[in-house]
């Protein structure tokens, strides 16, 4: 009998240390300079709020579990203090300033690390943009001016990407590589993504970043004004599927939008009129929608009276259509010929309608 104890001790040690690590998450313990007791701390992924606190004595904590490192938001709710940041499952911390979050110091993440790296390469850029951003969006500033400041605005940015391109070419490893890449993969096109992603590990070629970035690079084409369109298929409002190639006319403007994008909604009473004005002579609209979830999708084509078929696949960024034409800024859009042919891309307003006008004009 007295040798059942220590195996039996050793038995319940064991399933202590089993139990301790399936508990293990993250603690973030965070410190708001100038920040009011009981406000709202807010993180969140780019498409959910997955947790918050309140602050008490400039202070605040969180603990939950993720299933990897992981990017996220943090924000003060009814403010803008807004700022990212790589969560683990270990013990972090946080210290920020009212209106300084970008400038946050974070500690306990080794993505973090990697991250801060990065960015200490992007600073001095990053705060020559936002001069330069002032600057644009100051409506006193004159036509020169505005346009020598967005060339260099322009420049500032190519060398911004150039400098993450080259962090990713040096740490394929990274999972900061993977976020970056899978932003920045329509933008750099189809050939540049899978030059850099082809390096990365299985480990992080597998992860949801990367997983995102494999599917651009099987289905994207970006297929260009005089090629013929690639055709693709959603469900409509009704569940029922429908093709890009089921859409009839002479001209189809394949129209990507989401009802949460403000500058597509404000764009949708003035496609609601070209509609009207050219529907008759044979002008189709296709509705390709962002969007994650189907109910504000359906309020929105309810409330802006949008009378042509709309589609989705509720996978927001990683549309199929949006990841075939490398659509990476909404509203976009492509107009189709009665051959198939894409004719023009990025037109609205009266740009479109010019454009149907002379379109009819000449087939009349």
């Amino acid at each position: 009998m007295k040798s059942i104890a220590p195996i039996f001790l050793s038995v319940l040690v064991f399933f202590a240390c089993q139990n301790e690590k399936k508990e293990t998450g993250y603690v973030l313990t965070g410190t708001l300079k100038n920040i009011a007791d009981s406000s709202v701390v807010y993180l969140a992924t780019q498409n959910e709020k997955m947790d918050s606190a309140f602050v008490v004595g400039e202070k605040f904590t969180m603990k939950g579990k993720v299933d990897a490192p992981t990017h996220v938001y943090i924000s003060i709710k009814d403010s803008e203090n807004f700022g990212a940041l790589w969560l683990e499952n270990s013990p972090m911390t946080i210290t920020a300033e009212d209106g300084k979050f970008r400038e946050a110091v974070i500690t306990g993440s080794k993505t973090q690390k990697d991250n801060d790296l990065l960015k200490g390469k992007l600073t001095a850029l990053g705060k020559v943009a936002d001069s330069l951003v002032s600057i644009l969006r100051d409506e006193n500033t004159e036509k020169s001016l505005w346009d020598s400041t967005y060339a260099e605005y322009q420049a500032n940015n190519d060398l911004q990407q150039e400098i993450q391109r080259g962090f990713i070419k040096e740490n394929p490893q990274s999972l900061v590589s993977a976020y970056i890449l899978k932003v920045y993969k329509s933008t750099w096109g189809k050939d540049t993504t899978e030059l850099l992603f082809t390096p990365m590990p299985e480990a992080v070629k597998n992860t949801e970043d990367g997983q995102s970035i494999a599917r651009f690079i099987e289905l994207s084409v970006n297929p260009q004004i005089g090629d013929k369109y690639v055709d693709f298929e959603m469900e409509n409002v009704a569940g029922e599927k429908v093709k890009l190639s089921d859409i009839k006319g002479k001209y189809v403007l394949v129209d990507f939008w989401a009802s949460w994008c403000g500058p597509c909604r404000q764009e949708n009473p003035n496609l609601v009129k070209t509609y009207n004005n050219f529907h008759d002579k044979g002008f189709e609209v296709l509705g390709v929608s962002f969007d994650q979830k189907k109910e504000p999708w359906l309020k929105a084509i309810e409330k802006d009276e949008l009378p042509w078929e709309q589609i989705t696949d509720l996978m927001a960024w990683e549309c199929e259509a949006g990841v075939i034409y490398n659509v990476n800024a909404i509203p976009d859009n492509i107009l189709i010929d009665e051959e198939g042919t894409i004719i023009a891309r990025g037109l609205r307003g009266e740009k479109l309608d010019e454009k149907l006008e002379e379109l009819f004009n000449k087939a009349s």
